[in-house]
């Protein structure tokens, strides 16, 4: 017993100068862990290059995937002549299915900047959406839309920006659910645990 009365202390010190090792080197090396916002900085692409939600985490876009499925490599591959929405035409859609998670459905911002009521021109959402705006997170999404999908788009935005689009709601309220039992024996009780 006393053997281990001495060896304790020895113990308690050896794990706690392994503990503060840890943490300094993690702070002194913070390169060595790669998660976000460190894939970022590595692949030099916005985190909503590959995440749907642009904080990262959640669900992954295409090109997120197939980042992952390689292995995680310093560059997030290209999906030329993919698109992102085959098929949709209207403005509004593509707006929710390409810029409502950063910029909010209703323009008025998320993790990305407010959008409503600033009056931006065509040209620079044209530009925006197909360049993306590195420093700020957005993706750029050059080739991910037709012609006609990207004027769509664009005009839609503008829209919005100069305050002509009607506030959509952001909820939609749904019945209330109704529990019912129908069990396939009468032998079996409804309801209880």
């Amino acid at each position: 017993m006393k053997a281990i009365i001495r060896v304790f202390p020895l113990f308690a010190i050896g794990l706690l100068a392994g503990l503060v090792f840890w943490v300094t080197s993690s702070v002194t090396n913070p390169g060595t862990a790669h998660a976000l916002p460190e894939y970022a900085n590595r692949t030099g692409e916005p985190c909503a290059t590959c995440h749907v939600n642009p904080g990262g985490g959640g669900p992954r876009t295409l090109r997120g995937l197939l980042w992952a499925a390689r292995g995680k490599p310093d560059a997030v591959p290209e999906l030329p002549n993919v698109l992102l929405a085959p098929g949709i035409s209207d403005g509004a859609e593509l707006y929710d299915i390409a810029c409502a998670t950063c910029h909010g459905s209703n323009g008025k911002g998320m993790f990305g900047k407010a959008l409503a009521g600033t009056g931006l021109s065509i040209n620079k959402i044209k530009a925006a959406v197909t360049r993306g705006r590195l420093r700020s997170g957005m993706p750029a999404f050059d080739g991910q839309f037709t012609d006609a999908q990207l004027e769509a788009l664009v005009t839609f935005t503008q829209q919005l920006a100069a305050s002509k689009v009607e506030q959509r709601p952001l909820f939609f309220p749904l019945p209330v659910g109704v529990l019912t039992c129908q069990p396939a024996d009468d032998s079996i009780a409804c309801g209880g645990n």
